[in-house]
């Protein structure tokens, strides 16, 4: 049997100002954008290189999903974006606008930093070692 994680719902504000922030801002790919009717899309970003997990952004529409955006974690970091040169891209995501929350640091599992999305959910960008 063969599986992997194909997608992550992530609840955003609006479409259109999810997508601006996470392929301008993140550099992130849109890979769908497909009307489903009723006011709903199906809309996928993904980070660029080799095929992976994908964000399937959720507009929030009940009282409820409104409140859990950028809620997701609960304050805590639940999205791990992973590059092959941390030196690269910090710089550049920080020249794009993005928030880093932390200066970087070298653990022994790689080198991180803490950063938030538009919403406040918490993100590692993180090159692994070894």
């Amino acid at each position: 049997m063969t599986q992997r994680l194909a997608h992550v719902t992530l609840l955003v504000r609006a479409y259109d100002e999810a997508i601006a922030f996470y392929t301008n801002v993140l550099g992130f790919i849109l890979t769908a954008d497909q009307n489903q009717g009723d006011g709903k899309r199906w809309v996928i970003v993904t980070p660029p290189g080799p095929a992976g997990c994908g964000l399937l952004l959720a507009e929030a529409r009940t009282d409820d999903e409104k409140r859990g955006v950028g809620q997701q974690g609960a304050g805590r970091v639940w999205l791990f974006l992973h590059t092959d040169d941390f030196w690269r891209d910090y710089p550049a995501l920080q020249a794009r606008g993005l928030r880093f929350l932390e200066t970087p640091r070298s653990e022994v599992y790689g080198h991180v930093a803490v950063f938030e999305d538009l919403y406040g959910n918490k993100w590692d960008l993180l090159e692994p070692l070894g």
